[in-house]
């Protein structure tokens, strides 16, 4: 069964490469349109390329590291994540700087809303079976290089011993290794594009919007094609990175989980045998082969669609059903084949299968249920179709002041019912499966990821070609086209938010399990104390992390923005002609200063992830970073749902005063002005912080999962009590 991962993700990158094709394909527009497009290209590929020649030289620095304390499989196996990783981003970037003008030239030929999406949606359709089809890809080769090729899959026992001679199992640590190499990649394009978007968004809306009064994207504002660019680097290839590495890291743990209840179950004499835990094995995998190709029929299903509605927002909804309903219908089917031939009384004993050969699907159809739950809550909070947003825009008529502190309300009030669907969630799934259980559910909410990603990525396309539109001087028709979908494409970010930190926080509880089970003797009962002291200071100081981590990369927005604002205010004083479009803006010199910005002041916040869960450890031991994670888990959820809605609802909220929904108060109006002051606050928050969280928390669990086998032998905190 394990051939069908391998056909599922060539299924996947072979409809990529048609779809990118296709779109290549596509006219592009007038001349003006191609100078632009071309103009924003050249600057995304010059930040990717500056910005993996340093990632993938902290990756070769990590991964001589891993070699020499872990096993040189793991070290390995992170360099194929990390490729893997690069791949999808890259690729998802470079479709997105093609498919853009050629959305707006749809629009502009067709002037129909259908059409547009078609193209737009199919740009973004080869993020999200690139992010499918390289994920899975990694895992095959994994698997099948070490797992089977040297035998590791069938080695359950920590028997291989390194330089130094610390013993691990090895397919566990080799696997890790592998979603590391992922993670590395999602927390560097994530937290650089983040940067690099936001501080241009910011730039140019400051300036432009509230002090020169001109449009979003006019041509005569120099932040223009550095904003443009934004999109693609961090809402493009920094969502694929991010969701990706969500993608392997729930696969990941179901595996690995599955290796520790089979050593605890020697332990306890309860009887697991090797045919049962290569099914535990095999079950996440073909889960998720099963929903990647649920995913292209899914998306299949909207590209081949002879009579697309004026709806966006419907016809979006119906591929992610589409995807989710039948993968659900598959993973059924493939539940009763592979532990139809066990029997319910064994499985219950053994793993707490409450419901026999069902219990694994339930679990995971629990978890698919949580994320389209969390979506459509996302989707309430954020939408200007509900109460909600269109509060938060009517609040605009009384100022910023109070249009900031409407958002954060209904963002502080909008993470309890996602919380409380979680916590459902992970209850349900626990009592149908056990802790296996909770990893399948976050492996199933990300089941079909790649028709998430799909829609997700269809709205920086749609930005994008906005703006192209509106530097080109396209018909107004054709702005409000993508206006439209741009609108719709926040409500779908928000929505892929939800399912990134829900999954996130599940996947990281299932790694938490693995953790502890990684320094504890499997006949022992797994506890974290959180009233012993040095867990609870773990968890205190774990708990702050995040705040810290947020603020960093707020600060961070707050320096490239500043600079961004002084070179706008430059140009517009120092260069005549620019307001009257008598002559053209410097663009390049505002993308050096987002480039420069981002590069600049990435670095600290995304090493953070990593370096501290480690020093802890070697210092304080096992069980404060047991703390450090539980409290840095807890805070990141709550953090990431509050910034992910107030900035969505913000943003929708300006665009809600923009379409003339409020009499009176349309562009230009002091409504407006104060509606982009909430968006311009919303911007660092949604985009930048909220995304960026569950890669924070992810990373942090599996690095704590790689570094234990060490720190929990050889720990400051122990040598000195071993002196007393």
């Amino acid at each position: 069964m394990i051939y069908l991962v391998f056909i599922a993700a060539v299924l996947a990158l072979g409809f990529a490469a048609f779809n990118f094709v296709t779109v290549k394909r596509m006219p592009e527009g007038t001349k003006q349109m191609q100078e632009i497009s071309g103009a924003i290209r050249v600057g995304a590929n010059a930040f990717i390329h500056y910005e993996y020649r340093i990632l993938y030289t902290v990756v070769a620095a990590v991964a001589v590291l891993m070699a020499v304390v872990t096993t040189w499989h793991a070290a390995v196996a992170l360099l194929v994540g990390s490729i893997m990783s690069g791949c999808a981003g890259f690729v998802g970037m470079k479709i997105a700087t093609y498919a853009n003008v050629r959305v707006a030239n749809r629009a502009r030929e067709t002037e129909n809303v259908g059409e547009t999406v078609k193209v737009a949606f199919r740009g973004g359709s080869v993020m999200g079976l690139c992010v499918g089809g390289f994920a899975l890809l990694g895992i095959f080769l994994v698997y099948m290089v070490f797992g089977v090729g040297m035998g590791q899959a069938r080695i359950t026992s920590a028997s291989y011993t390194n330089l130094l001679g610390l013993s691990f199992c090895p397919f566990t640590m080799t696997l890790s290794g592998y979603a590391l190499g992922c993670s590395m990649v999602a927390m560097f394009n994530r937290v650089g594009g983040g940067i690099y978007t936001k501080a241009a968004d910011m730039g140019a809306d400051l300036v432009g919007k509230t002090e020169a009064h001109i449009p979003e994207d006019d041509p005569r504002n120099p932040a223009t094609i550095a904003d443009n660019v934004g999109d693609n680097v961090g809402d493009v290839a920094g969502l694929g990175s991010d969701l990706l590495e969500s993608y392997v890291g729930a696969i990941s743990s179901g595996i690995i989980l599955a290796y520790h209840l089979f050593s605890k179950s020697l332990a306890e004499g309860t009887g697991m045998d090797g045919e049962l835990l290569q099914t535990l094995v095999l079950f996440p995998l073909v889960f998720v082969s099963i929903g990647l190709i649920a995913s292209c029929l899914g998306i299949a299903s909207l590209l081949f669609k002879k009579n697309m509605s004026d709806d966006p927002h419907r016809d979006l909804n119906a591929c992610t059903y589409f995807a989710s309903g039948a993968t659900i219908l598959l993973g059924l089917i493939s539940s009763c084949l592979m532990f139809g031939g066990f029997e319910s009384a064994s499985l219950k004993e053994i793993l707490g299968f409450q419901c026999g050969q069902f219990s694994p699907w339930v679990a995971a159809t629990v978890g698919v249920a949580a994320g389209v739950v969390i979506g459509m809550l996302a989707e309430y909070y954020t939408s200007a179709g509900f109460k909600p947003t269109r509060n938060l825009a009517r609040t605009s008529l009384e100022g910023a002041a109070l249009t900031i502190t409407q958002g954060l309300a209904l963002g502080m009030k909008s993470c309890m019912a996602p919380c409380l669907i979680l916590g459902a969630g992970i209850i349900a799934s626990y009592q149908a499966a056990g802790m296996y259980g909770v990893a399948m559910s976050a492996m199933g909410m990300l089941s079909f990821v790649t028709a998430t990603v799909s829609v997700d990525t269809y709205g920086p396309i749609s930005d994008n070609a906005g703006g192209i539109a509106e530097m080109a001087g396209l018909d107004a028709k054709v702005r409000k086209i993508t206006d439209t979908l741009d609108s719709v494409g926040n409500t779908t970010a928000a929505i892929g938010k939800g399912f990134a930190i829900g999954s996130g926080a599940l996947a990281a509880l299932a790694l938490m399990i693995s953790y502890l089970y990684s320094y504890n003797d499997f006949d022992t009962e797994l506890i974290l104390n959180l009233i012993e002291p040095m867990t609870l200071a773990g968890a205190i100081i774990g708990g702050a992390l995040p705040f810290l981590f947020s603020g960093m990369l707020i600060e961070a927005v707050a320096k490239a923005a500043r600079k961004m604002v002084e070179e706008v205010r430059r140009q517009f004083r120092e260069i005549p002609g620019i307001l009257e479009g008598k002559r053209k803006p410097d663009y390049k010199t505002c993308i050096e200063i987002s480039s420069k910005g981002a590069i600049g002041e990435m670095k600290i916040p995304s090493m953070l992830a990593i370096v501290v869960p480690v020093v802890c450890g070697f210092i304080l031991g096992p069980e404060f970073v047991g703390g450090i994670l539980i409290g840095s888990t807890i805070c990141s959820i709550m953090i990431a749902i509050f910034t992910g809605n107030a900035g969505g609802a913000w943003d929708n909220g300006k665009k809600y005063i923009e379409s003339g929904e409020i009499a009176g108060s349309g562009k230009g109006s002091p409504a407006h002005d104060a509606a982009v002051v909430g968006d311009t606050v919303g911007d660092p928050l949604k985009d930048t912080v909220g995304p960026c969280l569950d890669i924070f928390i992810k990373i942090m669990s599996t690095v704590s999962l790689v570094a234990v086998a060490v720190f929990a032998e050889h720990n400051l905190a122990a040598w000195i009590m071993g002196l007393f």
